[in-house]
């Protein structure tokens, strides 16, 4: 479309209400908002694509940014106040003028009754280095008068975690569109959940976008999503919709999540159960002053059905084994380079330490990828003493055979 034409017939320019629904309800708490154009044959399509074409003169997207919002702002107060309105702005724009063009705008429409608090400003990560403490500065006085910011497709840009944690915003938005497969690739489960972990940290609502499909949705409730929204849900349209319209869809579905999670957390707890005993029945044909390397080669033999390799920390995680490992063939042999190595930098490490002297018995960690073999991996690890501990890595093929371990 000619974006002329646009201007010259802006009545014709209409929102669009794709429904935000909370995890915590599975109620509608908001909506956001597209940019819709009626044709003179009665269709209509998107034109989101005018705010972000930058050949566009600045004055004009400005025009139809205030003229849609406007929209939005009185539906809103004629049909359902208690809406939050998701409306996108353009970064450049924001910053050219510090915001003060959407200042006054919005100091309009409180005089006219306009809970301010619902409106929920959401921007793109695109802010430059050398703007990053102007655009806080704006944030936090955003903030103070009770304008909530989102940023928006956060991970597609280098930094997103420094800039997070420097600016604050109020709502963090994830697009899992992409996640196509059944399962979820493993880099970005870790990805998302350490953006869940970091969105606690500084107060942020998490929201995942563009859930398409069940598997996206359980991957949003699994990395701590708050806000859903997406076609598996619930299509966007012209009009508000009922605010439980996904309540019972959601509900099913999040009792499926729950039973599968039970199920894992029995698998884990069966096989920590079953490697605590075993270890605990072996450590008793050795002895105390045997040699260590002696020690993880019978451990490993002894575990050989499920472990791949096995090596003894002290309590400062200081390796004083070598390492035992398991070739293709089944065979066990040492790997003496490794001897020596330090582990106390990895992440829980005197966590986990701290939780086996309590409790006198063996932990199983979450997955990871082992950097040697490029798989993922857990790892046991189990006390031998009030200051030794001996690990043992569980190789990816055999947590995929048995059920609840990935």
């Amino acid at each position: 479309m000619d974006p002329v034409e646009i201007m010259l017939h802006e009545n014709r320019v209409v929102p669009n209400y794709h429904p935000v629904i909370s995890a915590e309800t599975q109620l509608v708490v908001g909506y956001e908002i597209e940019a819709f154009f009626h044709e003179e044959d009665g269709t209509v399509q998107s034109i989101d694509w005018f705010f972000k074409d930058l050949s566009i003169p600045d004055e004009f997207r400005l025009e139809l940014s205030r003229l849609l919002l406007e929209k939005a702002i009185e539906y809103q107060m004629k049909t359902d106040p208690s809406m939050y309105i998701f409306f996108n702005y353009d970064t450049n724009l924001l910053m050219k003028d510090r915001g003060e063009c959407l200042e006054k705008f919005l100091d309009i429409y409180t005089k006219k009754g306009f809970d301010i608090n619902k409106l929920i400003i959401q921007l793109k990560e695109e802010f430059k280095t050398e703007e990053m403490d102007s655009v806080r500065i704006l944030f936090n006085y955003f903030k103070s008068i009770g304008i909530r910011i989102a940023l928006d497709d956060i991970g597609e840009r280098s930094g997103s975690f420094d800039r997070l944690a420097y600016l604050k915003p109020s709502v963090v938005k994830i697009d899992v569109g992409f996640l196509k497969d059944n399962d979820s690739p493993h880099l970005y489960r870790d990805v998302h959940h350490s953006l869940s972990l970091l969105s606690q940290k500084i107060g942020a609502t998490l929201m995942f976008k563009n859930i398409s499909t069940y598997h996206q949705l359980n991957h949003a409730w699994r990395n701590g999503g708050r806000f859903y929204q997406g076609n598996y849900l619930i299509r966007s349209g012209q009009e508000y919709v009922p605010i439980d319209c996904c309540q019972e869809k959601m509900k099913k579905d999040f009792q499926l999540f729950v039973n599968y999670e039970r199920k894992k957390i029995k698998a884990q707890m069966t096989l920590t159960n079953a490697i605590n005993q075993q270890l605990k029945s072996i450590l008793t044909s050795i002895h105390s002053d045997d040699p260590l390397d002696e020690t993880i080669l019978k451990i490993g033999k002894a575990c050989s059905d499920y472990a791949f390799r096995v090596y003894i920390c002290n309590e400062e995680g200081l390796q004083l084994s070598a390492n035992a490992e398991k070739d293709n063939d089944g065979n066990w042999s040492l790997k003496e380079e490794i001897r020596n190595k330090n582990w106390s930098w990895r992440p829980y490490f005197f966590e986990n330490i701290a939780r086996m002297n309590i409790e006198k018995k063996g932990i199983l960690s979450d997955l990871y990828t082992d950097i040697e073999k490029n798989e993922q991996i857990r790892t046991f690890s189990y006390p031998i003493s009030d200051t030794l501990y001996v690990f043992l890595d569980i190789p990816y093929a055999y947590l995929y055979e048995q059920e609840g371990l990935l």
